[in-house]
């Protein structure tokens, strides 16, 4: 079948096929005019919207919850395109993938995804990221800080039965009662176990997946966060290596990667260079790039991407994407908050400029050493 796009969307679709590895920006709660003259300013070409707002806290650009139709798709893509720049992708669903994961009926939820995927191939976007992350979101315990000031979030594993923090803007963090949290998670009288959430899970793949193939979208998953084995009673899937693999082995398909979240796979205590080459560069569909101090297990804080105690080498990390082949938009994720910032979740405008020179810089590095001119 060939998709039903309009000249317009079938030229935004076509021009990403050969693209090089290159630095985008992902973009949580409502789109603006100063998010997109910020990414040009910062000489950045793609943008990632992510609709999904686990804290009811901001304006959205997309609805969640119901089929996106293709016309506000279609006004959303024109929209970033009149400021001179491409949308790469939507980073999450229309329903968080554990409501779907949890839900007794799940089916109608499913039938949101498929609709909303032929929508979103009409409309030019190529890729649909989704999350591993509970309802709730990310979550964290208390803050930690950094250089000059700056705060990041943190997550020590003694705590997170006591008070977990949920990540806000501006350095701000809000306690949760662990019993708030499984009444916001749990909406269903059924036990939760891994093994019914896999089955509803490979489920959901067997319906999503030939759509995505069909309207030529490019589905990527990203792991839950912290990668920790539950949160509030809910098992948490997508938490190490052997369970990406075996979420890739339920479907394989073209259409169907992981979103490389760096700081995730560091938290696993993963070598993140063996992981990109596990995988293989055309398997990763995108890369969120940020890293962190400490794991999991032992407890870990987010940083600077240019800090010496972070887990891996930023540098060895990117060339090695490069190596295997990888051609999609990598995009800072979260950052430190610096002070007097509150425009954006996970920090704000400053922190990711100075991650995204920081990418640019490396990149430029590497295509050199290769013999590449810009």
């Amino acid at each position: 079948m060939s998709v039903q796009r309009d000249d317009a969307a079938q030229s935004a679709y076509e021009q990403f096929e050969d693209l090089p590895m290159r630095v985008g920006v992902g973009q949580i709660k409502e789109l603006s005019d100063e998010h997109l003259q910020f990414a040009a300013q910062v000489g950045i070409e793609d943008v990632l919207i992510s609709p999904f707002d686990p804290h009811d806290e901001y304006d959205l650009t997309l609805t969640t919850g119901e089929v996106w139709t293709l016309e506000e798709l279609t006004a959303l893509r024109e929209r970033v395109e009149a400021a001179g720049l491409r949308l790469y992708g939507l980073e999450t669903l229309p329903y968080n993938l554990y409501r779907i994961l949890i839900d007794d009926n799940p089916q109608e939820k499913i039938d949101v995804v498929k609709e909303s995927l032929k929508n979103i191939g009409r409309a030019g976007i190529p890729v649909q990221g989704y999350s591993g992350h509970p309802p709730t979101g990310v979550s964290r315990t208390a803050p930690k800080v950094l250089r000059g000031g700056a705060k990041a979030t943190a997550f020590d594993p003694e705590l997170v039965d006591e008070a977990i923090l949920e990540i806000r803007g501006g350095g701000e963090a809000q306690a949760l009662d662990p019993e708030e949290v499984g009444s916001r998670v749990i909406e269903t009288d059924r036990e939760l176990t891994e093994e019914a959430m896999w089955e509803t899970y490979e489920l959901f793949l067997q319906e999503v997946i030939p759509v995505a193939e069909e309207y030529g979208v490019t589905l990527g998953l990203h792991p839950t966060d912290p990668p920790i084995e539950q949160i509030a009673g809910v098992p948490l899937l997508f938490r190490n290596f052997e369970n990406h693999k075996r979420a890739m082995e339920l479907y394989p398909s073209p259409n169907h990667g992981i979103k490389l979240g760096m700081g995730c796979w560091s938290e696993m205590g993963e070598d993140l260079v063996e992981v990109i080459k596990r995988f293989g560069g055309e398997n990763i569909v995108y890369v969120h790039y940020r890293d962190v101090v400490g794991t999991a297990e032992t407890g870990f804080y987010e940083t600077f991407i240019d800090d010496p105690e972070s887990n891996f080498d930023e540098y060895e990390v990117m060339k090695t994407l490069y190596e295997e082949g990888f051609t999609g938009v990598m995009t800072p994720d979260h950052v430190p908050d610096l002070p007097n910032e509150k425009e954006w979740p996970a920090g704000g405008f400053r922190g990711r400029a100075f991650t995204i020179g920081y990418l640019r810089g490396m990149l430029k590095a590497i295509r050199s050493e290769a013999g590449i001119d810009d």
